[in-house]
C-alpha cells in the first residue's frame, strides 16, 4: 500500500429507481485509474454512504475490486452510527479483499476525545489493513488534533495515513513536525491541493476529480514536482468547480459536474434531492463557462 497520489472519493451512481448502478460504477473505477489515479476510496461521504445498507456497501467494495482488478488500492470508507457497526464493516472490507481502510467518526453523536479515541483505536485496530484516518471537523464536529494523531499513532501501528480536511493548512505543518514521515499527511478538500502540497501533503482525496481527473492528476503532479507556476496556471481556472466540493451540497455539485462531462448522473438517494431551479441554473452556469474554458491535460 503507497499512500502517495491523487485518490478519488467517488460517487455512488444510482439508477432513476434509486438503486445501484454497479455497470456504471465499474467503468468509472476504471477510466479513474486509466487517467493516472493512484487509488479508489468509495463509500465515503462523497458516495452518500450514509444511504447505503450493508449489503450495498459489501456490494460496492466487491464491485470496486473487481474494476480495479489490482491496478490501484481500493481503500473502503469506514463509517456508521455505532463503533461496532463500523468495526464489522472494516472486517467486510478486509475479507472483500480492500488494500486499506478510511476510517471516519461514528456520525451522529459527537464524543469527546477519550470516546473518539476510543473508536478510532477500536476500529483501525479491527483488521491488520493500513488505515487512513479521515479527520473533518467541519463535518463531524469531532477535531483529532496532531497532539491526538500523534497519541494515536503510537498505539496503532497500521495507522499510516490522515485525510486532513480542517481547511487550515497549518494543519499539515503541525502534524509533520510531530510526527515528520511516520504518516501519510493527505490533503481532503478540493480547494487546498496547491497549498497542501507545498507544506507537506503527500495525497489528495479528492471530488471534483470523479468528473475531472486528467486536471486534477496533473494538478497534482505539478504541484508535488514543485513546479508552481504551471500548477497556479492550471489552479486557477479549476478552483471555481473545486470549491463545489466544500458546500453542504458538494455531493449534488459533483455529480452534476459527472453528467456535464458525460461520465455520470445527477441522481443521489433523499434526504439529498437533486438541484433545481435558480439553483441548479447557477451551478449550470458556473460549470459550463470553466468546461468551456478547459485546458489540455
Amino acid at each position: 500500500m503507497r499512500w502517495r497520489g491523487v485518490f478519488p472519493a467517488i460517487t455512488t451512481p444510482f439508477k432513476p429507481d434509486l438503486s445501484i448502478d454497479f455497470d456504471f460504477l465499474r467503468r468509472h473505477v476504471g477510466w479513474l485509474i486509466e487517467q493516472g489515479c493512484q487509488g479508489i476510496v468509495p463509500l465515503g461521504s462523497l458516495g452518500e454512504g450514509g444511504t447505503l445498507s450493508f449489503d450495498e456497501k459489501a456490494a460496492v467494495l466487491a464491485a470496486c475490486r473487481e474494476a480495479a482488478a489490482g491496478r490501484a488500492p481500493v481503500v473502503a470508507g469506514v463509517a456508521a452510527l455505532s463503533t461496532a457497526g463500523a468495526v464489522e464493516l472494516a472486517r467486510q472490507a478486509a475479507a472483500h479483499g480492500c488494500e486499506g481502510l478510511m476510517v471516519l467518526p461514528p456520525y451522529v453523536y459527537v464524543g469527546d476525545w477519550r470516546e473518539t479515541a476510543a473508536h478510532f483505536r477500536a476500529v483501525i485496530g479491527a483488521t491488520p489493513l493500513p488505515c487512513m484516518l479521515y479527520n473533518n471537523p467541519i463535518a463531524y464536529r469531532t477535531d483529532v488534533s496532531p497532539q491526538g494523531l500523534a497519541e494515536l499513532c503510537a498505539a496503532l501501528p497500521n495507522l499510516a495515513a490522515v485525510k486532513e480536511s480542517t481547511g487550515d493548512v497549518r494543519r499539515v505543518t503541525a502534524i509533520r513536525a510531530l510526527l515528520a514521515d511516520r504518516i501519510a499527511i493527505f490533503i481532503g478538500v478540493d480547494d487546498l491541493l496547491v497549498e497542501g502540497v507545498q507544506a507537506g501533503a503527500v495525497g489528495w482525496i479528492a471530488g471534483l476529480v470523479d468528473a475531472l481527473p486528467a486536471e486534477s492528476v496533473r494538478l497534482f503532479e505539478l504541484a508535488a514536482a514543485g513546479r508552481i507556476a504551471e500548477a497556479r496556471r492550471l489552479y486557477d481556472w479549476f478552483l471555481p468547480l473545486l470549491r463545489l466540493d466544500t458546500v453542504p451540497k458538494f455531493v449534488q455539485l459533483i455529480k452534476l459536474v459527472q453528467a456535464e462531462v458525460g461520465m455520470g448522473s445527477p441522481t443521489v438517494r433523499p434526504p439529498r434531492l437533486e438541484l433545481a431551479g435558480a439553483e441548479r441554473d447557477a451551478a449550470l452556469a458556473l460549470i459550463r463557462d470553466c468546461l468551456g474554458r478547459r485546458p489540455v491535460c
